[in-house]
């Protein structure tokens, strides 16, 4: 490494002090909070910050939306459910009154078909 074959210690510090000096000196004369460069900056994050957070705000508010109209849709379709059920209920309780009927039709005629045929023999 040719280029530490000439550096002295000397040379060493003085480079690592002029490097400290210059940084240094890059912070001290970096732009203040009232400069209008970094109140430009200060504003265009801000105005970033709040178009994002507006947006976040936008897909919630979709969001929830959705979900409340999955939540009509699955009531509307329980609602559907349970009047489906009670229409299918009622025609088996018709079914049933009238195979009771028929039932009670038949027996009443077994019932009218014996007594006829008693009194015949009399």
């Amino acid at each position: 490494m040719s280029f530490l074959a000439d550096s002295t210690l000397t040379d060493r510090l003085q480079a690592a002090a002029k490097a400290r000096a210059a940084t240094r000196l890059r912070f001290l004369n970096r732009p203040g909070a009232d400069d209008p460069a970094v109140q430009a900056r200060q504003a265009e994050r801000k105005a970033i910050v709040e178009a994002r957070d507006a947006r976040a705000a936008e897909r919630e508010a979709a969001r929830v939306a959705e979900e409340e109209r999955k939540v009509l849709a699955a009531l509307a379709e329980q609602e559907a459910e349970i009047a489906r059920k009670a229409a299918e209920a009622a025609a088996a309780a018709e079914r049933g009154r009238a195979a009771l009927a028929r039932q009670k039709e038949e027996r009443d005629a077994r019932y009218a078909a014996r007594k006829a045929k008693i009194k015949a023999r009399r």
